[in-house]
């Protein structure tokens, strides 16, 4: 694909985001349309989601930023891109500080539910937190969860560890600290998305620490790339609910192609690309309007 920005240099490229360079202490974040699962880019874009995802982090950004700084700078983009670079990163990109990644996945679960749901079955607990016995899929945990995994590059697999394993790599006083600060981010959601006839089961936070130490919220919040959203009226314990997020692509490539998760990737169909845009943006519409 051809970098439709150049008037800044490119940082990084993730599986879905594109980081640019503004200065030392800032740099713009470009939501694409790439799809990510299983830890793969799919061949596939999804049309206007990187704009979907965009708009919902900047709605929960706001809304929770009375219980932590976030990462959202103001700068006027017009000084350094060019007319169509603005056209394509509108509504899609955001400008924010340059931040020390922590590097864990910060995962709160308040269902059992995918890859929590599978190492229960295995081990009757998730990420060593021992569970109730006799859970069902989609049931909801005695209490809401933290349970760390590691940041996997593009091609890599996250893999669930346990809190003394996310002690061991960013410390137990820090560990302490994102648990009990993602949990409340985590209530505080689902107080409000319940409203919506949502349920979030489970979403993956990111965090950085900024020149001062002090842990701020990154990259994108509540999104249907980071959550799992359910619909309080499709909700049955015992099944897959059928979600608003990515899991639906997921469930497409894992249970009816019966996908090994190994190259060559499968295409999309334009069925489903369709249905996954349109999941997008309902959830976009039920959560913000």
């Amino acid at each position: 694909m051809i970098n439709p920005i150049t008037s800044l240099k490119k940082i990084y490229s993730g599986k879905v985001r594109d980081l640019y360079q503004i200065d030392d202490k800032s740099m713009l974040m470009v939501a694409t349309d790439r799809l990510s699962t299983f830890d793969i880019i799919l061949n596939q874009p999804i049309p206007n989601k990187g704009k979907y995802l965009t708009q919902i982090s900047l709605f929960w950004f706001a809304k929770l930023q009375h219980m932590i700084p976030n990462h959202l700078l103001n700068i006027d983009l017009t000084k350094y891109l060019t007319t169509s670079e603005l056209s394509y990163i509108n509504g899609r990109a955001t400008v924010v500080k340059r931040l020390k990644p922590l590097p864990v996945e910060i995962i709160v679960r308040g269902f059992l539910a995918g890859t929590g749901y599978k190492d229960y079955l295995a081990h009757g607990s998730i990420c060593g937190i021992k569970l109730p016995s006799g859970l069902k899929n989609a049931a909801r945990l005695p209490q809401v969860i933290f349970t760390p995994s590691t940041k996997a590059a593009a091609g890599d697999h996250d893999e669930n560890i346990t809190i003394k394993q996310c002690e061991a790599l960013i410390g137990a006083k820090l560990t302490k600290q994102v648990a009990d600060i993602a949990i409340k981010l985590y209530n505080e959601a689902c107080n409000y998305a319940i409203s919506k006839n949502i349920i979030i089961a489970d979403t993956k936070f990111e965090f950085g620490l900024d020149e001062n130490n002090q842990l701020v919220l990154m990259d994108e919040v509540l999104t249907p790339d980071s959550s799992r959203f359910w619909d309080v009226n499709n909700y049955t314990i015992g099944t897959n609910p059928p979600s608003f997020d990515k899991q639906f692509v997921r469930d497409y490539l894992e249970l009816d192609l019966k996908w090994n998760k190994l190259p060559p990737i499968p295409d999309l169909p334009a069925t489903i690309i369709e249905k996954t845009e349109n999941k997008y943006n309902e959830i976009m519409q039920r959560l913000i309007g």
